[in-house]
Protein backbone atom coordinates (compact mmCIF):
# COMPACT_ATOMS: atom_id res chain seq x y z
CA UNK A 1 0.00 0.00 0.00
CA UNK A 2 1.99 2.70 -1.23
CA UNK A 3 -0.40 5.76 -2.20
CA UNK A 4 -3.56 7.01 -1.25
CA UNK A 5 -6.12 5.27 -3.69
CA UNK A 6 -4.30 1.66 -2.70
CA UNK A 7 -4.45 2.52 0.87
CA UNK A 8 -8.01 4.24 0.97
CA UNK A 9 -9.44 0.52 -0.82
CA UNK A 10 -7.59 -1.57 1.56
CA UNK A 11 -9.54 0.47 4.25
CA UNK A 12 -12.41 -0.22 2.70
CA UNK A 13 -12.38 -4.29 1.70
CA UNK A 14 -11.63 -4.27 5.74
CA UNK A 15 -14.62 -3.60 6.68
CA UNK A 16 -16.19 -7.14 6.74
CA UNK A 17 -19.35 -8.08 9.02
CA UNK A 18 -18.31 -11.25 11.05
CA UNK A 19 -14.46 -10.45 10.49
CA UNK A 20 -14.45 -6.89 11.37
CA UNK A 21 -11.41 -4.47 10.91
CA UNK A 22 -10.22 -3.71 14.91
CA UNK A 23 -9.01 -0.60 15.76
CA UNK A 24 -7.19 -0.20 19.10
CA UNK A 25 -7.11 4.04 18.86
CA UNK A 26 -4.16 5.94 19.01
CA UNK A 27 -3.95 9.86 19.87
CA UNK A 28 -0.10 10.69 19.22
CA UNK A 29 2.78 8.75 17.05
CA UNK A 30 3.87 7.01 19.54
CA UNK A 31 0.80 5.19 20.82
CA UNK A 32 -0.10 4.79 16.44
CA UNK A 33 3.66 3.26 16.33
CA UNK A 34 2.98 0.64 19.61
CA UNK A 35 -0.78 -0.40 17.77
CA UNK A 36 0.79 -0.96 14.53
CA UNK A 37 3.32 -3.09 16.23
CA UNK A 38 0.75 -5.15 18.20
CA UNK A 39 -0.34 -6.17 14.23
CA UNK A 40 -3.23 -3.65 13.45
CA UNK A 41 -4.12 -3.32 9.60
CA UNK A 42 -5.16 0.37 10.06
CA UNK A 43 -4.91 3.39 12.23
CA UNK A 44 -8.10 5.04 14.00
CA UNK A 45 -7.49 8.07 15.98
CA UNK A 46 -9.30 9.55 19.00
CA UNK A 47 -10.24 13.35 19.08
CA UNK A 48 -10.20 12.64 22.87
CA UNK A 49 -6.81 11.62 23.38
CA UNK A 50 -5.92 13.71 20.63
CA UNK A 51 -7.37 16.89 22.68
CA UNK A 52 -6.52 15.56 25.90
CA UNK A 53 -2.56 15.30 25.09
CA UNK A 54 -2.77 18.98 22.97
CA UNK A 55 -4.32 20.22 26.63
CA UNK A 56 -7.82 20.66 25.05
CA UNK A 57 -10.97 19.40 26.47
CA UNK A 58 -12.85 16.85 24.16
CA UNK A 59 -15.73 18.05 22.34
CA UNK A 60 -14.92 20.07 19.20
CA UNK A 61 -12.43 22.37 21.60
CA UNK A 62 -9.56 21.59 18.69
CA UNK A 63 -9.15 23.61 15.41
CA UNK A 64 -9.01 22.24 12.25
CA UNK A 65 -5.07 23.01 12.03
CA UNK A 66 -4.36 21.70 14.84
CA UNK A 67 -6.60 18.54 14.70
CA UNK A 68 -5.01 17.61 11.33
CA UNK A 69 -1.19 18.42 11.99
CA UNK A 70 -1.42 15.07 14.33
CA UNK A 71 -3.29 13.41 11.58
CA UNK A 72 -0.38 14.06 9.33
CA UNK A 73 2.05 13.51 11.82
CA UNK A 74 0.85 9.33 12.72
CA UNK A 75 -0.22 9.12 8.54
CA UNK A 76 3.64 9.76 7.90
CA UNK A 77 4.74 7.75 10.74
CA UNK A 78 2.77 4.28 9.79
CA UNK A 79 2.56 2.36 6.88
CA UNK A 80 -1.15 1.56 7.45
CA UNK A 81 -4.37 2.87 6.16
CA UNK A 82 -5.24 5.80 9.03
CA UNK A 83 -9.11 6.86 9.70
CA UNK A 84 -8.92 9.79 11.54
CA UNK A 85 -11.57 10.86 14.16
CA UNK A 86 -12.59 14.83 13.01
CA UNK A 87 -15.41 15.45 15.19
CA UNK A 88 -18.23 17.36 13.57
CA UNK A 89 -16.19 18.23 10.82
CA UNK A 90 -14.43 21.21 11.97
CA UNK A 91 -16.68 23.71 10.48
CA UNK A 92 -20.13 25.06 10.83
CA UNK A 93 -21.28 25.02 7.05
CA UNK A 94 -21.05 22.02 4.83
CA UNK A 95 -18.91 23.96 2.32
CA UNK A 96 -16.15 24.13 5.79
CA UNK A 97 -16.86 20.28 5.88
CA UNK A 98 -16.29 19.95 2.84
CA UNK A 99 -12.84 21.98 3.59
CA UNK A 100 -11.88 19.65 5.87
CA UNK A 101 -12.41 16.72 4.33
CA UNK A 102 -10.08 17.89 1.21
CA UNK A 103 -6.72 19.05 4.22
CA UNK A 104 -7.80 15.90 5.71
CA UNK A 105 -6.85 13.67 2.44
CA UNK A 106 -3.89 15.55 1.71
CA UNK A 107 -2.79 14.77 5.46
CA UNK A 108 -2.69 11.20 4.51
CA UNK A 109 -5.97 9.81 5.80
CA UNK A 110 -7.57 6.85 4.48
CA UNK A 111 -10.91 7.87 5.94
CA UNK A 112 -12.79 9.48 8.97
CA UNK A 113 -14.77 9.32 11.56
CA UNK A 114 -17.98 12.14 11.24
CA UNK A 115 -20.41 12.36 14.06
CA UNK A 116 -24.02 13.90 13.43
CA UNK A 117 -24.38 15.49 17.22
CA UNK A 118 -27.83 14.79 16.93
CA UNK A 119 -28.19 17.86 14.42
CA UNK A 120 -31.44 17.91 12.26
CA UNK A 121 -31.02 14.73 10.04
CA UNK A 122 -31.15 17.12 6.66
CA UNK A 123 -28.54 18.94 7.93
CA UNK A 124 -26.15 16.35 8.40
CA UNK A 125 -26.90 14.65 5.09
CA UNK A 126 -25.72 18.01 3.49
CA UNK A 127 -22.63 17.92 5.58
CA UNK A 128 -22.40 14.15 5.07
CA UNK A 129 -22.79 14.67 0.87
CA UNK A 130 -20.55 18.10 1.14
CA UNK A 131 -17.26 15.36 2.46
CA UNK A 132 -18.56 12.94 0.01
CA UNK A 133 -18.04 15.33 -3.09
CA UNK A 134 -14.53 16.79 -1.47
CA UNK A 135 -13.35 13.16 -1.43
CA UNK A 136 -14.57 12.59 -4.96
CA UNK A 137 -12.65 15.57 -6.26
CA UNK A 138 -9.66 14.15 -4.76
CA UNK A 139 -10.01 10.93 -6.47
CA UNK A 140 -10.46 9.12 -3.45
CA UNK A 141 -13.06 6.46 -2.13
CA UNK A 142 -12.69 7.86 1.52
CA UNK A 143 -14.79 5.98 3.88
CA UNK A 144 -16.67 7.84 5.90
CA UNK A 145 -17.45 6.54 9.30
CA UNK A 146 -20.98 8.45 10.04
CA UNK A 147 -21.18 8.58 13.94
CA UNK A 148 -24.73 8.22 14.87
CA UNK A 149 -25.15 9.98 18.80
CA UNK A 150 -28.21 8.36 19.45
CA UNK A 151 -26.77 7.51 22.73
CA UNK A 152 -27.91 10.57 24.05
CA UNK A 153 -31.48 9.69 23.73
CA UNK A 154 -30.90 6.99 26.13
CA UNK A 155 -32.74 3.37 26.31
CA UNK A 156 -30.12 2.20 23.94
CA UNK A 157 -31.39 -0.81 21.94
CA UNK A 158 -35.24 0.45 22.83
CA UNK A 159 -37.86 0.75 19.83
CA UNK A 160 -37.58 4.39 19.72
CA UNK A 161 -33.71 4.51 19.46
CA UNK A 162 -33.68 2.09 17.23
CA UNK A 163 -35.95 3.26 14.84
CA UNK A 164 -33.69 6.82 14.90
CA UNK A 165 -30.70 5.16 14.60
CA UNK A 166 -31.54 3.46 11.80
CA UNK A 167 -33.66 6.49 9.96
CA UNK A 168 -30.49 8.23 10.36
CA UNK A 169 -28.25 5.10 8.99
CA UNK A 170 -30.17 5.57 5.41
CA UNK A 171 -30.42 8.87 5.00
CA UNK A 172 -26.52 9.06 5.90
CA UNK A 173 -26.44 6.66 3.23
CA UNK A 174 -28.59 7.90 0.65
CA UNK A 175 -25.48 11.23 1.57
CA UNK A 176 -22.77 9.23 0.75
CA UNK A 177 -21.22 7.41 3.72
CA UNK A 178 -19.34 3.99 3.63
CA UNK A 179 -20.62 2.97 7.30
CA UNK A 180 -21.91 4.02 10.67
CA UNK A 181 -20.95 4.23 13.93
CA UNK A 182 -22.88 3.19 16.62
CA UNK A 183 -21.94 4.08 20.74
CA UNK A 184 -23.14 2.46 23.58
CA UNK A 185 -22.64 -1.03 25.27
CA UNK A 186 -24.30 -2.61 22.81
CA UNK A 187 -26.32 -6.70 23.12
CA UNK A 188 -25.86 -8.76 20.52
CA UNK A 189 -29.48 -8.45 19.35
CA UNK A 190 -29.38 -4.95 19.29
CA UNK A 191 -25.96 -5.51 16.93
CA UNK A 192 -27.72 -8.28 14.76
CA UNK A 193 -30.53 -5.70 13.73
CA UNK A 194 -28.62 -3.04 13.33
CA UNK A 195 -25.71 -5.05 10.86
CA UNK A 196 -29.07 -6.09 9.04
CA UNK A 197 -30.31 -3.06 8.47
CA UNK A 198 -27.56 -0.24 8.01
CA UNK A 199 -24.20 -0.11 5.80
CA UNK A 200 -21.26 -1.67 7.94
CA UNK A 201 -21.58 -1.30 11.10
CA UNK A 202 -18.24 0.31 13.48
CA UNK A 203 -18.97 -0.54 17.68
CA UNK A 204 -17.25 0.15 20.68
CA UNK A 205 -15.08 -2.26 22.42
CA UNK A 206 -14.46 -1.28 26.34
CA UNK A 207 -15.66 -1.55 29.95
CA UNK A 208 -19.09 -2.96 29.68
CA UNK A 209 -18.98 -3.90 26.17
CA UNK A 210 -19.38 -7.33 24.87
CA UNK A 211 -16.45 -9.33 23.91
CA UNK A 212 -14.47 -8.72 20.64
CA UNK A 213 -15.56 -12.28 19.45
CA UNK A 214 -19.23 -11.62 20.52
CA UNK A 215 -19.12 -8.40 18.74
CA UNK A 216 -18.35 -9.86 15.31
CA UNK A 217 -20.26 -13.13 15.78
CA UNK A 218 -23.63 -10.14 16.16
CA UNK A 219 -22.53 -8.82 12.94
CA UNK A 220 -20.17 -5.75 13.30
CA UNK A 221 -17.88 -4.84 10.87
CA UNK A 222 -15.75 -2.87 12.76
CA UNK A 223 -14.50 -2.44 16.34
CA UNK A 224 -12.92 0.70 18.11
CA UNK A 225 -11.85 1.64 21.39
CA UNK A 226 -12.26 4.83 21.34
CA UNK A 227 -11.23 6.95 23.78
CA UNK A 228 -10.43 3.97 26.38
CA UNK A 229 -6.88 3.69 25.45
CA UNK A 230 -6.24 6.94 26.36
CA UNK A 231 -8.02 6.60 29.58
CA UNK A 232 -6.02 4.05 30.95
CA UNK A 233 -3.19 5.07 29.40
CA UNK A 234 -3.40 8.96 31.83
CA UNK A 235 -5.29 6.43 34.69
CA UNK A 236 -1.87 5.16 34.98
CA UNK A 237 0.31 8.06 35.20
CA UNK A 238 -2.19 9.46 37.73
CA UNK A 239 -1.71 6.06 39.50
CA UNK A 240 1.83 6.56 39.53
CA UNK A 241 2.20 9.89 40.04
CA UNK A 242 -0.12 9.40 43.13
CA UNK A 243 1.87 7.00 44.49
CA UNK A 244 5.37 8.70 44.39
CA UNK A 245 3.22 12.07 45.69
CA UNK A 246 1.02 10.80 48.54
CA UNK A 247 2.33 6.83 49.50
CA UNK A 248 6.72 7.58 50.90
CA UNK A 249 6.38 3.55 51.76
CA UNK A 250 5.32 2.86 48.26
CA UNK A 251 7.44 0.23 46.34
CA UNK A 252 8.79 1.16 42.51
CA UNK A 253 5.67 -1.05 40.43
CA UNK A 254 6.64 -4.01 37.78
CA UNK A 255 8.68 -2.76 35.18
CA UNK A 256 6.45 -1.54 32.29
CA UNK A 257 6.15 -4.16 29.22
CA UNK A 258 7.14 -1.71 26.98
CA UNK A 259 10.74 -0.03 28.36
CA UNK A 260 12.68 2.57 27.15
CA UNK A 261 14.94 0.61 24.77
CA UNK A 262 11.80 -0.89 23.35
CA UNK A 263 9.54 2.60 22.57
CA UNK A 264 12.60 3.53 20.85
CA UNK A 265 13.09 1.23 18.50
CA UNK A 266 9.33 1.45 17.64
CA UNK A 267 9.65 4.98 16.72
CA UNK A 268 12.88 4.25 14.88
CA UNK A 269 11.54 1.17 12.54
Amino acid sequence: MTTPLERALALQAMHVPGDPLILPNAWDVASARTVLASGARAIATTSAGVAWSLGHRDGNELTRDVALDTVRRIASSVPVPLTADIEGGYGETPDEVAGTIASCIDAGASGVNLEDSLRPIAEQERRIAAARSAADDAGIPLFINARIDTHRLGDIGGDRWFEETVTRAAAYARAGASGIFVLGALRADTIERLADATLPLNVAFGPGTLTISELARAGASRISAGSSIAEAAYSLAQQWATAMLETPDAAPPSPPTLGWAALNQLIRD
